[in-house]
């Protein structure tokens, strides 16, 4: 009540029909299906450790921190107040304490520090979680996660390198890495003329001795995109005699000088506001060969391996972060005589974003799995073909599913206020980043080509799930026509496609609540429109909304 009796009795003073903000909860306690898949494919060990970083980071003042570092932008400064060569970036305080909570919770590199069974289930699972808080510093961390399997062919960085790279400190200084507490590390690739075909890439090495793996070149040119050039070092393709070459390039040279390492500008990009990606010219940078000249690419699509999947990842968790707030809406906002959460259509709506997002997960986090076990023969087959996959189809349905969510929030859900604008917005770089579309879908034909035990791998992991639900069964049937068929380049999508919805199928009947694995099957595998709230009449939509309702203690 205020003094003012006029003020006290204008309706527009009294908020009510607004949902609280969903803050200051637990994200993996809040999400039962996570808490499942996480202990089925082996690393039931860390949920208490995953309950702590979901708390930390449900927490409105971690939540304030993601908003605060994508409404302040990084900021390239060129030169210093004297006029040297400075080409830092600056970045909000917010930016940097999104990054101590990571990297203090060893998501850029915790399953090669502390290996062990279930590690890289139990760091995908922190990623899920990292990314619906702020996703933008995603990138700095995954590109250190994905680095160390390149560096590791080359022991005499690595092991000057990796301590620094394993530490969970946070050090956001601008300054050699010996110096430091620890390192993050970026990588650049495309140029203007190439973008995903690397073998027309320009920038050159030149040896400053005898040259060969682990020794110094000078390295001329340029990247059209570098990410995360606020980092202390760089994994970048330059071509040698040999052909294309993986080199490290640090900030600063072995002498304490800044590298030179000239950042051009920061892309202004559609999302991903809070992290920062540059336009980068080398003027005879110095940099050391990773690995044998030439052979450049293949170690660097070794790295790309890794953060392929953790696109699949930040797209699972953005999804699921997009489901808990519609749903969460829904529940306390009323129209028409009752909340929204129960009305038909609405209920509809929410299960099936609910079995998109579940979906989706399960397929990551299996897919996890198979990066935990390195060195199992079916296993690594399972992942050189499903990587691609998941990367193509849970990046691409997560879009689609971003935009329907915001839809859920009607006009609250468009303004930048609500968080669902940030999701919307950040959803395409996870389909874009490592290679597009027709990229993934013809790595996976590529792959099932060159090494036919891709298939026999998805194959076994389909074949528990037969006899589960007769969909599913005519399903595999269909795709095992199409392989039979030796589809074209022309196919290749709707092949990728088919192999990812087949995977969830099976993960579903095998794993998720009947509900679930029935609304799925009648859907996704049996003529669905691609329209989400249009599932089939008789599944049980409040059971599975339910289930995905993030469960906020009071």
């Amino acid at each position: 009540m205020t003094d003012d009796p006029a003020r006290d009795g204008f309706a527009a003073y009294r908020v009510k029909n607004q949902p609280p903000p969903l803050q200051d909860y637990d994200l993996f306690r809040a999400d039962t299906a996570l808490q499942e898949a996480v202990s089925r494919e082996g690393a039931s060990w860390a949920q208490d450790d995953l309950s702590s970083f979901g708390r930390a980071l449900g927490r409105a003042e971690t939540i304030e921190w993601g908003r605060l570092a994508n409404a302040n932008p990084p900021i390239l400064r060129n030169y210093n107040r004297y006029g040297a060569a400075l080409d830092a970036v600056e970045f909000h305080p917010a930016w940097h304490e999104m990054m101590a909570l990571g990297v203090g919770a060893g998501v850029h590199a915790a399953p090669w520090a502390e290996p062990k069974p279930g590690a890289h289930i139990a760091r995908a699972a922190k990623v899920m979680l990292l990314v619906q808080a702020e996703a933008g510093v995603q990138c700095p961390i995954t590109m250190t996660y994905g680095v160390v399997p390149a560096l590791r062919r080359q022991p005499d960085i690595a092991n000057e390198m990796l301590p620094k790279i394993y530490s969970r400190q946070y050090d956001k200084r601008f300054a050699p890495v010996r110096e430091k507490t620890g390192m993050l590390m970026g990588m650049g690739l495309t140029e203007k003329q190439g973008g995903s075909d690397l073998r027309a890439n320009e920038t050159r090495a030149t040896p400053l001795g005898n040259g060969g793996p682990g020794q110094p070149y000078r390295i001329v040119g340029h990247k059209w995109f570098m990410s995360a050039p606020m980092c202390d070092a760089f994994l970048v393709l330059a071509q040698t005699q040999s052909g294309p070459s993986c080199f490290f390039l640090p900030r600063f040279t072995p002498d304490g000088e800044q590298n030179a390492l000239r950042l051009r500008r920061l892309k202004d990009k559609l999302g991903n506001k809070s992290n920062a990606s540059s336009e980068v010219e080398f003027e005879n940078a110095y940099g050391w060969l990773v690995g044998e000249e030439g052979r450049g690419i293949p170690t660097l699509i070794e790295m790309a391996t890794y953060t392929r999947l953790d696109c699949a990842l930040g797209s699972t968790g953005l999804m699921r972060q997009a489901v808990a707030q519609a749903i969460h809406h829904a529940k306390h906002r009323a129209a028409f005589g009752k909340n929204l959460v129960d009305q038909p259509a609405m209920t509809l709506l929410l299960a099936d974003l609910a079995v998109e997002a579940e979906a989706a997960m399960q397929v990551a986090i299996r897919l996890a799995r198979a990066f935990d076990r390195e060195g199992d023969p079916a296993e690594d087959a399972f992942r050189r073909l499903m990587t691609p996959a998941a990367k193509f189809f849970v990046c691409k349905r997560a879009i689609a599913l971003a935009g329907e969510a915001m839809e859920v929030l009607g006009g609250n859900g468009y303004v930048e206020e609500s968080i669902m604008p940030r999701l919307y917005r950040e959803m395409p770089v996870n389909s874009i980043w490592e290679g597009s579309g027709n990229v993934m879908a013809l790595d996976v034909l590529r792959a099932m080509q060159r090494t036919p035990e891709t298939v026999d791998a998805l194959r076994a992991e389909l074949a528990p799930a037969k006899g589960g639900d007769p969909r599913l069964d005519g399903f595999v049937a269909e795709l095992e026509t199409m392989l039979a068929a030796k589809p074209s380049d022309a196919q290749a999508r709707r092949l990728t496609e088919m192999l990812v919805l087949a995977l969830e199928g099976a993960l579903l009947v095998r794993h998720a609540p009947a509900a679930i694995a029935d609304a799925f099957c009648a859907s996704r595998l049996a003529g669905w429109s691609g329209a989400f709230g249009t599932l089939p009449a008789g599944v049980d939509a409040a059971s599975i909304v339910a289930r995905a309702a993030p469960q906020v203690a009071a």
